[in-house]
């Protein structure tokens, strides 16, 4: 496959994930070697470790077990990026590990992906780790789960044991509702159905992982059919531009522009917005970007995923944290979240707990005010518990000493979704997918409780 890239090549985000031992590492790097995505000293230097270790082969999960530990435990410890291209479309690949004690770094590398591939050793079929991965994936609402059924080779490329796991992971995939799941035979020791397909599996007619992963849409959102830049427009504000007298020209001094990445939507200029929470309306007249050799450093129109500066019509006293949203379509600003939650503390969640979170640009004081329960994978049901565990997903009730402008993460990703911070420490607590904003003064029954992630 050619590896010269075209002007129009789209950009893919995608993450692995699977339990320990199967594959992952060897896949991606089956993926970098048969694209021809690595560097000949990349490929001598793995060439002669494998040598060294007294491997008849080239053991190309070296190319993404980067860290000493990685290598000398034969696991991946933290997510490791990799890029690599085709001629249709360039990939950023989080490799994220497999153990259960690291499932806090595949919610990270998952986090952002547009495809989550996941490994399932074919011998071993679907394993609990299995079943967390893909609770994740749908607590994450990833657009596309690739499952890569692993290690066909030991299994004499058996359809009738392809079919048996296939069929187990997409039952746990509909009682997750996980949506867009595709199941793909693959030895990735060998590079069979990884960059070209096989002959080995004449039974399968699909695609193979390489040629599926160049043509899935990014960022689409199954649910509405539509991508980031079509949703009504969110921009929370990261800074104030207000040089004054240190502006570096006299007619920047009067000059007023907050600063933020669109979260989704499209920004134009003309339109009227609301600022938030203060419910404030005006007109964006001026998008700002950073000046560039040959570009024009004002825009009538920026979209989701650039960085830019507006311009508003009226002078309103807006502060980091508060968000510019559509007029027409601008969340409410809410002080109680119903939400599920991926925890990544060693320490549990309790209720009554006190904690910061952060949505958008948006930090506030927060306190534990219910814990309904956690997910058990194995019988895929909520159960009740006092507490929440490291890698436990449960479903929690949060105050908030402040409003902010949550949504439900179902319609909208950037707006659902928040972290929980520990006020002392600083560090991230867990993930958090707001599943019903709640306004003031309006306490959700019992039997309205969905488990549905």
């Amino acid at each position: 496959m050619s590896s010269q890239i075209t002007e129009n090549a789209t950009l893919l985000r995608l993450a692995t994930a699977g339990s320990v031992d199967d594959g992952k590492s060897t896949l991606v790097g089956r993926l970098l070697y048969d694209s021809k995505s690595i560097l000949a000293d990349q490929l001598d230097a793995v060439e002669r470790v494998s040598k060294e270790r007294g491997l008849t082969g080239t053991d190309l999960a070296l190319l993404t077990d980067g860290l000493r530990a990685e290598r000398e435990q034969g696991i991946t410890i933290d997510v490791a990026y990799r890029y690599f291209a085709t001629a249709e479309r360039t990939f950023i690949l989080a490799d994220c590990p497999g153990h259960v004690q690291y499932t806090r770094n595949t919610v990270t590398g998952a986090s952002t992906a547009d495809v989550l591939v996941l490994l399932v050793d074919v011998r071993r079929g679907v394993l609990e780790q299995t079943r967390r991965h893909l609770a994740v994936a749908a607590l994450l609402r990833v657009p596309h789960v690739v499952v890569a059924v692993n290690k066909l080779d030991l299994v004499d490329f058996s359809q009738d044991r392809y079919d048996e796991v296939a069929a187990d992971i997409q039952q746990v995939g509909k009682e997750l509702g996980v949506e867009g799941l595709t199941t793909i035979p693959v030895s990735a020791l060998d590079g069979d159905n990884v960059v070209d397909r096989s002959s080995r599996t004449p039974w399968y007619d699909g695609p193979s992982l390489l040629e599926l992963l160049v043509t899935i849409e990014p960022q689409a959102i199954p649910s509405e059919g539509s991508g980031r830049d079509e949703l009504p427009l969110r921009f929370g504000v990261q800074y104030v531009l207000r040089p004054q007298q240190g502006a570096v020209s006299p007619e920047f001094v009067e000059y007023r522009g907050y600063a933020g990445q669109i979260a989704q939507g499209t920004a134009r200029v003309g339109d009227e917005v609301v600022v938030l929470p203060s419910g404030r309306r005006t007109r964006i007249v001026g998008i700002d970007i950073a000046p560039a050799p040959g570009k024009e450093s004002s825009r009538t129109e920026a979209r989701a995923g650039e960085s830019v500066n507006l311009r508003l019509a009226d002078e309103i006293d807006i502060t980091r944290g508060e968000l510019i949203a559509a007029a027409d379509a601008a969340p409410e600003p809410v002080t109680e979240v119903d939400a599920m939650v991926s925890w990544l503390a060693d320490t549990p969640l309790r209720i009554g707990q006190r904690v910061l979170l952060k949505h958008s640009t948006r930090t506030v004081q927060a306190i534990v005010r219910d814990l309904e329960g956690r997910l058990d994978l194995n019988t895929m049901t909520p159960e009740p518990v006092e507490h929440l565990e490291l890698n436990d997903i449960g479903r929690v009730r949060l105050k908030l000493a402040s409003p902010v402008m949550a949504e439900s993460y179902q319609t909208s990703r950037p707006g659902g979704a928040f972290l929980l911070v520990d006020a002392q420490q600083g560090l991230t607590l867990a993930a958090g997918m707001v599943n019903d904003p709640a306004t003031p003064g309006i306490v959700h029954p019992q039997s309205a409780f969905n488990w549905a992630i």
